[in-house]
């Protein structure tokens, strides 16, 4: 690993990775590399995990290109020195800002979207200037072959490499110096990469996660809210980090939501068969899951295969923070369903603890939009819909608190792999001498009336 980041430190100081039409010569090979074995990416996923093909496109490779072709469109005026004004002091000269890439980089993706939130953070990487060393997660072994087999076979990889592995590989890379670190996982493990970090004062940027709310209030839409909602709880066998992680609906309308909800499940009818559910992980995942089930509880779904990883749709009512589900976040197909009649109480209730990756919030009413806004601290989320505002490549995508550090996507990805060097420009000549001794009354006069 020391002589792997050694060599990407003398690759990135030989300034080869700097030019704009570099980057976007490696950009443009990946896209084409990526789109040229999509089939054996859709089969690495389903290998996996059992990820349907439509379901793989949109929610992993859809992403990846995006990024690729918003980087490509838009890396030129990202990359590009920016000239800003100049204050009174410093007249005559000109001030200008330099993005610069940070330098070596090491990206730690995620099992639950192993295409997208590795090769995302690196299509960020790449287009800021960076080198990059992937570090893909073992639990998904195909696609961290497959990405591996893409990558090395393709790239030097003293510029652009995958290293596979797990725990011992993982550590052993944290135990090198590096100029940025991207990781996307669990809370626990992100405060082992951070402290791995701070050894070195090496910025990162962690995309963790939480209990990410739904609100359905009593002018809602319930046929959209319902729609919407079980989809981004169900969608990749809800094992995904903006999952809407349990609902508030107010008492009012819990029952006809709940009734649309149950006629939503069973219409889509998630199956591995269907192509619109997935396994769950791991065996021990599965057991993990099976226990904040309480049967008593369950309106529908409720059973599971736990050495097959399957967990069919599940949801909860009645169910309370003192539960075994609310006491961590879930990820994974089962829906907790709590009632409310007040939403200043649950705004508070949310307030109390860490704060989320993400909120959704369904309502027509501009006032309870806005005050959900203002009093909610959140990474991001959205208004009468879920997990589509990551899709926007516009919005910068992470967390706050206990569910992240910085963001990414679009312009925010190559901002969290660059440095802004600020400059001030002056000329050696016809410099006024008035910051120089001796300061008379009339300079600190001066001085004043600029206060």
């Amino acid at each position: 690993m020391e002589e792997l980041v050694k060599a990407q430190r003398d690759y990135f100081n030989s300034n080869a990775t700097k030019p704009v039409a570099f980057r976007i010569a490696q950009l443009t090979k990946l896209k084409g590399i990526l789109k040229e074995n999509t089939v054996q990416l859709n089969e690495a996923v389903f290998k996996d995990f059992g990820k349907g093909t439509f379901e793989n496109i949109v929610t992993e490779l859809f992403i990846i290109h995006q990024e690729i072709d918003d980087a490509l469109k838009n890396l030129a005026e990202w990359a590009a020195i920016k000239t800003v004004t100049t204050d009174g002091f410093n007249q005559p000269g000109e001030s200008f800002i330099v993005p610069e890439p940070l330098g070596v980089s090491l990206i730690i993706g995620a099992w639950n979207y192993p295409l997208n939130l590795t090769l995302s953070p690196a299509v960020a990487a790449l287009a800021a200037g960076c080198t990059v060393i992937l570090k893909p997660s073992r639990q998904t072994e195909h696609c961290s072959k497959l990405m591996a087999a893409l990558i090395n076979n393709n790239f030097d990889p003293a510029y652009f490499v995958v290293v596979e592995g797990g725990r011992v590989e993982t550590n052993a890379l944290l135990e090198q110096q590096f100029d940025k670190i991207f990781f996307t996982g669990s809370v626990p493990v992100g405060k082992i990469v951070y402290q791995a970090a701070a050894k070195h004062l090496t910025p990162v940027t962690l995309e963790l996660g939480g209990k990410s709310p739904a609100i359905v209030l009593p002018d809602a839409d319930l046929q959209n809210a319902a729609r919407k909602l079980v989809w981004g709880k169900f969608i990749n066998g809800g094992q995904t980090c903006i999952a809407p992680d349990y609902i508030y609906v107010h008492h009012t309308v819990e029952a006809q939501f709940l009734e649309l909800v149950k006629e939503e499940i069973i219409r889509a009818d998630y199956r591995i068969e269907n192509n619109n559910f997935a396994n769950i992980i791991t065996v021990e995942n599965t057991e993990r899951l099976v226990g904040m089930i309480d049967q008593q509880k369950v309106i529908l779904g409720g059973s599971y295969d736990i050495e097959g990883r399957i967990i069919e749709p599940t949801v909860m009512t009645n169910v309370t923070w003192e539960d075994k589900i609310m006491q961590d976040e879930i990820f994974g197909p089962l829906m907790p369903v709590m009632s409310f009649e007040n939403l200043d109480d649950i705004i508070e209730e949310i307030k109390l603890r860490a704060k989320p990756l993400a909120l959704y919030l369904f309502t027509a009413d501009d006032t309870a939009t806005q005050q959900v806004l203002s009093e909610v601290s959140f990474g991001g989320g959205a208004i009468n819909e879920t997990i589509m505002h990551l899709a926007n490549g516009a919005l910068p995508f992470g967390g706050v608190g206990n569910s992240g550090i910085g963001n990414y996507h679009g312009e925010a990805g190559f901002r969290s792999f660059s440095h802004y060097k600020s400059v001030l420009k002056k000329p050696v000549s016809n410099e006024p001498d008035f910051r120089y001794s001796p300061h008379s009354d009339e300079k600190i006069a001066a001085v004043l009336s600029m206060i």
